[in-house]
């Protein structure tokens, strides 16, 4: 089973993912924040993490920047979902190490979609 680490401080966002990505068979986990996301990851060491920039305490990309240092958690594939949908953005994203960027509003399909490609 694929363990999902979904990371965003909106809790109607991870109520619809985490119920979508159950019912495909994935482990989900939930985190509200960069802090919280980081002890998850560590802990459950997760095959993808669902990430969103704009949190409290740290932002997405401060997280990324910190699961790409951290040597167990390298195999983590991470994707942004994001309200931050301006080109510079994306590009900071895919620049920083995200395999993958999604803007927010999105389609619940095609994330579910995208993600099964990624870990395919």
């Amino acid at each position: 089973m694929k363990k999902i680490l979904i990371v965003d401080d909106e809790p109607n966002i991870v109520m619809s993912l985490e119920y979508a990505f159950k019912k495909k068979d994935f482990e989900v986990f939930i985190a509200r924040d960069g802090t919280e996301a980081l002890e998850i990851a560590e802990k459950e060491k997760p095959d993808l993490v669902l990430l969103d920039i704009m949190m409290p305490e740290m932002d997405g990309y401060e997280t990324l920047k910190r699961i790409r240092e951290n040597k167990d958690l390298k195999h983590a594939k991470v994707v942004f979902l994001s309200a931050k949908s301006k080109e510079k953005d994306v590009e900071k994203g895919l620049k920083m190490g995200a395999d993958s960027y999604m803007t927010k509003p999105f389609s619940i399909k095609k994330v579910i979609s995208d993600i099964e490609e990624l870990l395919a």
